[in-house]
Parts: structure tokens; C-alpha cells; sequence
């Protein structure tokens, strides 16, 4: 009922156009020559733009509509030949039912009620007395709640504006056109990029598209914008972040593209056309496409460097088999542009040609000749099976070094058709060597020790070592 009341209530008022205060001088969207939006990886963004105003000479008050909700108002700088700012405010007191109530709370409005037979209204002065948790309102018949009818205020409250609105006391050295530059930082506008992989039948090649994902919660649109993108990791002081809606529409675009260039530590994408951000809108827009990308699969166990300082007991444990996708970003590999962070999303056709989820992993901002490693899930067919068949301490009381020596089997299983190679990797601790294996290992890092382990199709391998450490 409040709900209803609330919206009918409105009809009157918000078909009706709000002209700017006396006094100031109103400029919004229409008044733009330009508009750039710079958006950042931390739900930040940089806008730009340029407006035409009539200013007359001596001081005046420019009210900005048009501009970001979730604006950062100590940032805001306004630029123009022969003006200077004395003072800006931000003001989001916003117009709408609630607002409106609490601010004829103590105040006269016309209650109209429609008689449900007859359709006669009747008309009837009204004090509103509270709006907490609903409407109470003092009539001539009483004490009303929950009322089947409209409320006519008299006029808006001058502290409430119809958009969020940015005002600024100006000096202007005379009465002319002037151009207005208007930059200032907000939150609400966010990007990430979106990758789509396709593998081939033999997994060793892949095609590749990014999408930029654009959302906009900031309760503004951006009209004919150019966009640019920084991706990179900017540091930024601890501020209160504010809540933030869920976007309610998703648009894709597929049409332009992204010219890229460094720009301090970081880079930015300039889409090659202008574009529109609406509020609480989500957009999708190419950034690159790429074929024939060289990829490897790997199948991989790992271990914990905690085995190996005590006993593990009888008992037999079953680490699970990873798959990971590597390949480089390189122009050899038809690639070799910086890739912004975000999720990697890998499909590949099955045996009727229809497309088939694989996996899904999040990658870091990758530069020219990065290399990526996917990990897309773990094996079905490709099994193991670890134990430790021997623990001891060697030596070590006290402050001095403890020196222990472990054992262990690695039964790998594999019930597909085909050979596999599995690459056990386990990371030791300490001073360590390997005094006994059954396979040779290299030393990835001086803390890892690797081996790799070809395993026939429908058949199982064991890897058994001994490992000293210190």
C-alpha cells in the first residue's frame, strides 16, 4: 500500500520539469562537447568533460547535473580561462516518495481520495506526522494510516535535488560563452577482461578472444564517450566504500576494437570509437582476437613440504591429478600483447561438434612473452596413490639442526587409451638430496624437486624415493 501510495503520489511532481534553483545557473548533459571516461582495475574512474556555459561577469553559482552519483567530490577540478572556483559542494540529497515525505514531516499537503464506487475524488488538507516504517497523517477525520489515495505537495523541498547534483561558486571575469573543463574521480564504474579459449581435438592448440566487461553503477549514463582502459595495479589511499547495485542490463558489442599504448607503469586501451555507459547497465566489448595459439597440457601432483619432518603412518593417501594448460604469450604464438588480469573460461567440441566447458582459471596481468598456466580441473582417468614406507631421525637435540630421512612410493594409474606423462613435484624443505629413486628428478627451485613420469595406456608406474633433509 505505501509502495502504491508512494508512486501515485509522484505522478504530479516528477511529470512536471524541475528548473534549477533561483539563483543558479543549471548545465547538464546537453550542454557536453565532450566526454572521456577513464576506468581503472579497483572500481575507480577518471571523467572528463567539457561543457559551454553563459556565465555572467562577477560571481555566480553553476549547479552540474548530470554527473556521478558516486562521485569522489574533493576531487573534482573545474578549469576554464578567466574563472575561479570560491566553493563546490556535492549535493545527493535526492528526490523520490520517502525523501520527499520526511521532508513535509510537520507540514500541510492535500490528501485526494477516490470514492471506489462512484469514482467521486474528495479533496482534503492533511499534516503529515511521522513517515517511519509508513505514512502518518492528521485530517480533519482523524488519525489515517495506509490511505487508498494520492498526496499533492505543494511544492519540492529546496534541499532536495532530482539527480545528484555537483554546485560551484564561480568568479568570471565577464559575461560570455565560456568552455568548462570538468574532471573528477568516482567510484561505480568498473571493468574486467574476459577470455573465451577453444582447444583443438589434440589439446595442443587453442583460439583465443578477450572480451572487456564494462558495468556502471554509478546512477549516471555517459553519452558518446570516448573510453580508455589502464590495466595495471594502481595504489590508492584506504577510503569507506559505499554499496554498490547489482547491473541490470547486460549488452555485448562486438564492434571496434582496443589500441593499446604504455602510459607510467601501467597500460591503456583506447576504444577506437565512441561508446555509451549506461547506469546500472553491463556492456561487452572486443578487446583482442587470436588463432592457432601453441598450448601444452600437464598432468601434475603435488606434494607438502610438511611431509617430510614426520611420519605419516600406515596409512595411504590419494593426492588428486591436475590438468594445466600452459602457453605463452608471445607473437611467435600469434599473441604477444599485454593481457589485463581476469578469468580465462576453456571449451573444446565433442564428438557432435557442440561446444563443452573444460574449465576455468583466474590469470595476473600478463606481459609480451608472459607465460600462463592454467588449472583447468582435475584428471578422471589418471589415479595416484602415496605412501611412506620408511621414517627416521637422524640426528638433532635442542638448538642444533634435526636431520630426518623419508621414504616414499607413488603408484600412478592411468585407465585411458593412450600414454601419459604425470610430473610429480614436491616441494622439501631445508638442506635436502635425494639419496635413492627409482626415476631421475631435476631440481626446479631450490626447494622443489621434480620428476616426470611416463605412464602407459591402461597401466600404472611407481616412483619410489629416498630424501634426506636438514
Amino acid at each position: 500500500m505505501k509502495r502504491f501510495i508512494c508512486l501515485v503520489m509522484l505522478v504530479h511532481l516528477l511529470t512536471t520539469p524541475c528548473h534549477a534553483r533561483p539563483g543558479e545557473i543549471d548545465t547538464g548533459a546537453m550542454d557536453q562537447t565532450s566526454l572521456f571516461v577513464t576506468i581503472y582495475n579497483q572500481d575507480m574512474a577518471l571523467v572528463k568533460e567539457k561543457r559551454a556555459v553563459t556565465l555572467p561577469k562577477g560571481e555566480s553559482t553553476l549547479a552540474f547535473r548530470d554527473v556521478s552519483g558516486k562521485i569522489i567530490p574533493e576531487t573534482a577540478l573545474l578549469k576554464s580561462e578567466g574563472l575561479r572556483v570560491v566553493e563546490q559542494n556535492f549535493e545527493f540529497d535526492l528526490l523520490s516518495p520517502e525523501s520527499l515525505l520526511e521532508k513535509f514531516t510537520g507540514k500541510s499537503v492535500e490528501l485526494i481520495k477516490t470514492h471506489p464506487e462512484t469514482g467521486q475524488e474528495t479533496r482534503m488538507d492533511a499534516k503529515v506526522l511521522a513517515t517511519h516504517n509508513g505514512v502518518v497523517l492528521e485530517t480533519p477525520t482523524g488519525i489515517e494510516t495506509g490511505i487508498p489515495g494520492r498526496l499533492l505537495f505543494p511544492h519540492i523541498p529546496a534541499n532536495l535535488r532530482t539527480s545528484p547534483t555537483l554546485t560551484m561558486t564561480v568568479q568570471s571575469n565577464g559575461e560570455k560563452s565560456k568552455s568548462l573543463e570538468l574532471s573528477y574521480l568516482t567510484q561505480g564504474l568498473t571493468w574486467r577482461a574476459d577470455y573465451v579459449a577453444e582447444l583443438n581435438p589434440n589439446d595442443d592448440r587453442l583460439n583465443l578472444k578477450a572480451w572487456v566487461t564494462l558495468t556502471n553503477t554509478s546512477r549516471t549514463d555517459y553519452t558518446d564517450a570516448v573510453l580508455q582502459l589502464v590495466a595495471g595495479d594502481i595504489h590508492l589511499a584506504p577510503r569507506e566504500r559505499r554499496p554498490r547495485a547489482m547491473p541490470m542490463v547486460m549488452e555485448a558489442r562486438a564492434k571496434g576494437s582496443f589500441a593499446r599504448e604504455e602510459m607510467f607503469e601501467y597500460h591503456l586501451y583506447t576504444l577506437e570509437r565512441k561508446t555509451t555507459l549506461k547506469n546500472n547497465q553491463t556492456k561487452q566489448v572486443a578487446l583482442l582476437q587470436a588463432k592457432e595459439i601453441p598450448c601444452a597440457k600437464e598432468y601434475l601432483i603435488d606434494g607438502q613440504s610438511h611431509y617430510f619432518s614426520r611420519s605419516m603412518g600406515p596409512g595411504v593417501q590419494t593426492p588428486k591429478v591436475r590438468v594445466l594448460l600452459h602457453f605463452q604469450n608471445t607473437k611467435e604464438n600469434n599473441l604477444g600483447m599485454p593481457l589485463p588480469k581476469g578469468v580465462i573460461r576453456v571449451y573444446k567440441q565433442d564428438s557432435r561438434g557442440m561446444l563443452q566447458f573444460a574449465g576455468e582459471d583466474r590469470m595476473d596481468h600478463t606481459p609480451d612473452k608472459g607465460k600462463l598456466a592454467l588449472t583447468l580441473g582435475n584428471a578422471f582417468d589418471i589415479t595416484a596413490e602415496k605412501k611412506q614406507t620408511d621414517f627416521r631421525k637422524l640426528s638433532g637435540s635442542g638448538r642444533d639442526a634435526y636431520r630426518y630421512q623419508s621414504s616414499y612410493e607413488i603408484k600412478i594409474a592411468n585407465a585411458k587409451t593412450s600414454p601419459v606423462t604425470v610430473t610429480v613435484s614436491e616441494p622439501v624443505p631445508g638442506d635436502w638430496r635425494i639419496t635413492r629413486q627409482s626415476h631421475p628428478h631435476t631440481k626446479a627451485s631450490s626447494n622443489r624437486a621434480q620428476w616426470r613420469i611416463s605412464v602407459p595406456a591402461r597401466g600404472e608406474t611407481t616412483l619410489s624415493y629416498t630424501v634426506q633433509t636438514k
